[in-house]
This record gives structure tokens, sequence and C-alpha cells, in this order.
């Protein structure tokens, strides 16, 4: 049995409850754009629409395991429908969803009906209220005036200052403000930031090669980089107080991690739209584009989400590089800018097969952030493995900082949170939870955010095992979200149900209480309700942790197995054992910076080789029918690999989204296969002259595209590559 991840489901709906607006804004892709479909619609949505809506999601989610979805409720302007209305509509889709998966429910308004009555509806179903405004008054009101050409800046203010009130301020879900190059940055950002949104999503004007956007009066060929760069060091200077997801998501894609929003990245988009008629209907920035764009002919009441998901347009923004125009394929920052958003390349006579229209601003926006990010000092890391090793563990405690910035005030997150800091406090502790953070299942986890009770409970079971393997006392309690109930480097309890756990470590080990008063003792010995992951030990070699069991192991490009029967967990050990005997036979030197560290080795299905997690930090995915011999060979050049992908994650060896990235990949990669050939064969000498000329690439570039830790390994490859070549 394999576990597969399948398609890109559909996570999002976004559903149009109101189709008119109390605002005239003169930049709405809903009104004034090509698609004029809003004329034909009712003007609100009717509650048997709703339920039916609400009935497929929930079916949807339920055939394909969703963990968590989310609905945002929109218009035109959707508190026009009215507090009894949301109130309606929040409780049919609690109601449909509840046991299937988590719910998150969203409302995006301009805020100017918002009243105490919307606010107790969503209090009481806890949706999170995002609100557009375009910065100060002078900014706002540009284009954001009401029916009757008055200002809205007051009335939105109020609305604002209401959401941020104790009893309400746990609902603001942040700021929306579209870009105008007419308007000073700065003043907007400060204007913005002063009322403490939790974040702010900056957003270009939708525009086409048909429509193209204003370019302001500055004569820059790209003003709308040089605005977002303004906000950007302003937004720097103030520490980043105020989370920008748009400068979130080109810091992440960066530094490899991944896209945050749609608008820039190769993220597959998972976003369906419900009209106020039913009507399925793609990303509403298509209405921008051309009259029916976003139009699918489907309909709630004929179709199912499974039929939308398969629909041509939908799978066309789901395509990530492939579904890109040759001049982004070939672009070095288009992991960070993934083209732009859909609809901003239409033209007529190429529809979609453009780039952006702000093509030459995403670029400049990219560069411009990356310059500034760079870190150009010498690290360790890069001369010794233990300084490398470092890095890594201080990047997890990072990680881990930023996850208790997302969910402090969350009951269980706070109570792990005691617990990770108690157990970091003592020099005897924070050993055994540096061993257990460094488990590279965990630090995917930390990579990708998760719901609240989900993380909570991840890393409740983190601190506990960390406890046991120090034999320190703790006390702790969660809510287990399923029965799995796994402890990274120990193994997985199998609980009678979800729900209320309580784990205790003390002297004799650890027990485990279940809400219904079942008390599960966890021990060195399989039992019906235990099973203990398996550690290896060869001669010469750390102990070697087999991991089948996690349920974030899936980070291989290639299959992971189900966990493994006793017969197959101790054949697949006994290879190890003797891949890694003759590893220690053939010799590797101890201070080798290439050599391969593992934290955990997960089995792959039949025929899949030897692969790096996707990262590279940590993980080794093995077939379960691998050739001990070959595994010894292809160690040095995963190594290679894995270091480089641990430099990357902790260094900065270069401008991020530059050419000398991927030329340092080509010469570890053509390195690590000559070692692998390791004779004097074509393939061999074809490694080594892909290796040269990816080393005269790099002479070549600018100086200031490596830093000099970048410099330093590629001295180190150079000097490397010319002992092998034999050159002078």
């Amino acid at each position: 049995m394999t576990v597969s991840t399948g398609d890109h489901p559909l996570q999002q709906l976004v559903l149009k409850i109101h189709s008119r607006c109390d605002l005239a804004c003169d930049h709405c892709y809903v009104y004034e754009h090509a698609d004029k479909s809003w004329k034909t619609r009712p003007v609100v949505i009717g509650q048997d629409t709703v339920r039916r809506t609400a009935a497929r999601f929930a079916t949807y989610a339920r055939e394909h395991d969703l963990a968590s979805v989310t609905v945002i409720l929109h218009g035109g302007e959707p508190l026009l429908a009215g507090p009894a209305r949301l109130r309606s509509i929040c409780a049919e889709f609690s109601s449909a969803l509840a046991g299937v998966t988590e719910l998150e429910l969203k409302i995006h308004t301009n805020g100017m009906q918002l009243s105490r009555r919307h606010l107790d509806v969503f209090r009481e179903y806890g949706v999170l209220v995002s609100v557009s405004l375009d910065g100060d008054q002078a900014a706002n009101d540009r284009h954001r005036l009401d029916r009757k050409y008055r200002s809205s800046y007051h009335r939105v203010l109020r609305a604002i200052d209401l959401l941020r009130t104790e009893e309400y301020r746990h609902l603001f879900g942040g700021l929306l403000c579209t870009v105008d190059v007419a308007n000073d940055p700065v003043v907007v950002h400060d204007t913005l930031s002063a009322l403490s949104p939790p974040r702010i999503d900056y957003l270009l004007p939708h525009s086409t090669w048909d429509t193209p956007p204003p370019r302001g009066s500055s004569g820059s060929p790209t003003p709308y980089a040089d605005w977002l760069l303004a906000v950007f060091d302003r937004w720097t200077e103030q520490g980043r107080t105020v989370r920008v997801r748009t400068f979130d998501s080109v810091l992440s894609t960066l530094r490899g991690g991944p896209s945050l929003t749609e608008a820039m990245g190769l993220a597959p988009s998972d976003l369906a739209v419900v009209e106020t008629d039913g009507s399925f209907e793609q990303v509403d920035s298509l209405k921008t584009a051309y009259d029916g764009a976003p139009a699918t002919g489907y309909h709630v009441n004929e179709h199912t989400f499974e039929q939308v998901a398969r629909h041509p347009g939908v799978q066309a923004r789901q395509r990530g590089l492939l579904g890109l125009s040759k001049t982004c394929r070939e672009c070095p920052v288009v992991q960070s800018c993934g083209g732009g958003l859909y609809a901003h390349r239409y033209s007529s006579e190429r529809e979609f097969d453009n780039p952006s229209v702000f093509c030459h601003d995403l670029r400049a926006l990219v560069d411009g952030i990356a310059e500034r990010i760079t870190d150009r000092s010498l690290s360790p890391a890069v001369l010794d493995p233990e300084a490398l090793r470092f890095a890594r563990q201080a990047l997890d405690r990072t990680l881990l900082a930023y996850a208790n910035e997302r969910l402090a005030g969350h009951t269980d997150w706070d109570a792990a949170w005691q617990a990770l800091l108690r157990l970091d406090a003592d020099r005897t502790t924070a050993e055994h939870l540096n061993r257990v953070l460094s488990h590279p299942y965990l630090r995917a986890a930390l990579r990708h955010a998760e719901a609240a009770h989900v993380t909570a409970a991840r890393f409740a079971r983190v601190a506990v095992a960390a406890a046991v393997h120090a034999h320190a006392p703790l006390r702790l309690a969660w809510e287990q979200p399923d029965r799995e109930l796994d402890l990274p480097t120990l193994g997985t309890l199998t609980l009678p149900a979800p729900g209320r756990v309580e784990a205790v470590v003390s002297a004799r080990g650890l027990d485990v209480r279940t809400a219904d008063g079942a008390l599960l003792t966890v021990g060195d010995q399989p039992t019906d309700a235990w099973r203990p992951l398996t550690v290896l030990k060869v001669a010469a070699t750390e102990p070697l942790l087999i991991d089948d069991a996690d349920p974030r192991r899936a980070v291989y490009p290639a299959p992971v197995t189900a966990p493994l029967d006793p017969d197959e967990l101790a054949a697949f050990r006994e290879r190890l054992r003797t891949a890694y005997e003759l590893r220690a036979e053939q010799g590797a030197a101890a201070d080798d910076r290439n050599a391969l560290r593992v934290d955990a080795v997960t089995p792959l299905v039949a025929g899949a080789g030897v692969r790096l997690a996707v990262d590279g930090l940590g993980g080794l995915g093995v077939a379960v029918d691998f050739e001990p011999t070959m595994f010894v060979r292809e160690l040095p050049r995963l190594g290679r690999r894995a270091r480089l992908a641990a430099l990357r994650a902790t260094t900065d060896l270069h401008v991020p989204g530059n050419q000398a990235g991927r030329l340092l990949t080509e010469v570890v990669d053509a390195l690590g296969d000559v070692a692998y050939w390791g004779q004097e064969t074509p393939e061999r000498l074809q490694s080594l002259a892909r290796a040269g000329r990816a080393l005269a690439a790099l002479t070549e570039l600018p100086d200031r595209d490596l830093t000099e830790s970048g410099e330093i390994l590629a001295a180190e490859l150079r000097e490397e590559w010319t002992a092998i070549a034999g050159q002078p």
C-alpha cells in the first residue's frame, strides 16, 4: 500500500451572497471591468442555493479527506445581506461541514455597514473580517466613494475601530489595500499599520495587456515596484510588526519556501466561486479579462465541486511552471513571481499566454527585496559541519518562535509552548529537545502553517517525546485531532477515539489518559496500542531511526509505504545494516564536509531508489527493495545535495533568485555524479565537463551575485574540480 497526495483539491470557496455594493469604486473588477454578468444575477443569494452549495462542498471535502476548508463570504458588499441572513449562511455551512473537516469562515467587506449586530454573528461562528481601505483619506477617496460620490473614509474607520475593540479584536482578519502609484506609499503604509491589523494585503489594480494599469507621472518603467519597495523599506524600518502577505510570500519563495498568495508564486489555485444564482465561476479577477471569462457553465443544482475542479480553466491555474509563457519559464525570479496573477496575463491576441502586464514591476520587486535581505557576511556553516548543524538547530528555533507569534493565545498551544520553553531552559533536557526538533518531518511541519489545534497537538507531542528521552517529569494535555498519536522519534500510540488526552511523563515512563478515562502506557515493547519506531545501531555510525509511520513523512519525490509489518521491517532493517557495514568497510573521512547526516530513514515503494527529502534536511527515503551496494554508491552524491540544501536554508550563498543559485546546484550535482561513477567512464567524464562549464559560468557572474559564503563554497568546488581534472 502507498500513500498518495493526489491532485490539487479545491479548499477555498468564495460565496457571493450579495451582488450589489454601497460604494462606487472606479477600480472595481465586478462592476467597472469587462464582465457584466452581475447585472443578470439575483441581488441576494437564496437559502436553497446556500444549502445545496454547503452540502456539495461537504461531500467534496469528505471524498478528498480535506483537513480544513475556507469559505469566504463576498459580494458586491456581503454585509448588505444583513445579520439574519449572514447567521443562516454561517449556520448552514457550520452544520454541513461539522465532523467532516475544520471550517474557517471569512468575510471581505468595505466596512461601511459593519455593526455590533454583524460582529455578534461573526463572533458566534468565528468569522474573520477583512476590510478594504486604501490608506489615508486622500488615498482612499481617490477611488472609494459611495454611490453619491461622498467620502467613505470615516465610516470605514469607525468600522475598524469597532472591530479593534477587546470583544471583537480576535475577528480582525486584516486590511486590503489596492495600490495607486499616485498615493504616497509611506503615508499609506503608516496609516494602515497604525490601525494595528494582523495583516495587510497590498493588491495590484486589476489590469490586462488590453487595459494596462496607470503608470503615474514619475516616468519610471517600474512605478509599482518602486511604490512597493518604498513600503517594504518602511515596513522593515518599523520592525515588520504587521504581516504583509505580498512581502511574506516573496521572502518565503526566495528562500525556497511556499508561495503565500495566488497573486505571486507557482502554488496551484485551490479556489472556486459560487455566485448568487448558484453558478460556479472561476476566480473573480478574471472578470477583468473579457465578458464571460470566469464562467464555467456549471451550477450547484446540476454539478459538483469535483466537476469544477476538473474544469479546464481551473486546471490551467494548477499547472505551475508548465502553465506559464515561455518568457516566464525562462525568468530567474519565476519561483517568486509565478507569472503574476492569472488574469493580469490576458491579451485578446494571445489570451493568457503572456507574462503579467506588471512583468517588469514584479521582476524589479523580487530583485529589490532579494538584494535588501541578502546577508553578505561569512557564515561558519560553510566551513564547519558542526557549525552547519548548529545553524540548522537555530533555524528550527526561529521557525518555532514564528509559530508562537501566530498561535499565541490558543490554550493548548500556550501550554505546549511553556513546556517547550522549560525543556529548552535546562542544558540536559535541551539536548533531547534538539534531537526531537531535528526530526525531518517536524521541520516540514514548521514550514507549512496548519490549523491552530493541529499545530498545538503536534508540538505538545514534541514536548512529550523530548521529556521521555530526557526522563524529565512533564504533565501536558491537549485536544488530539485523530486516533494516531504519533510521538516524533518514538512511535505511534493508537487511541480509542480522537479527543482530549493528558500525557504524564514520570520516572516510570509515559502514561496517556483519554477523555473516557482509558489509561495507555508507552514502553519499549510494542502492545496492541503502542507501536515503537525501530532504531538501528551500526558500529561507527550514529543510531539510525527508521520512521515508517510519521503522518508527515511523505516529503519525498516518490511514494512512501504504509507502515511495514514486522517481517517487512526486519528485512528492511537488515538491508540497511548491510549497507552501513559496507560503507564502514570503505572508510569515510571524519572531517568530510559532504558526509550525509541522516536523522531518519523512511521506506519508499519498491523501485524508488534512494531519495532525499524535498528540502534535503535530514530525511532519507529508501526503497524497500534497495541494493546495499547501490545505497553506498548514492550516499556521497546525496551528501553533497543535502549539504547544499542545509546551507541554503541557513546561509545566504548568493542574492536569492539569481543565476548563481542554479549554477551552484549544477556544480554540486555534477561533482556528485563524478563521485557516483567513481571510475573513468563516459558518464564520469561528461559529469566532470558539466561541472567545469558551470564553474566557468559562475566566474563570469557579477561580483555581487555571490556572498562571501558563496565565494568560499565556489572556491571549494573549483579546487575539488581542479584536483579531479588534474589541471593546474
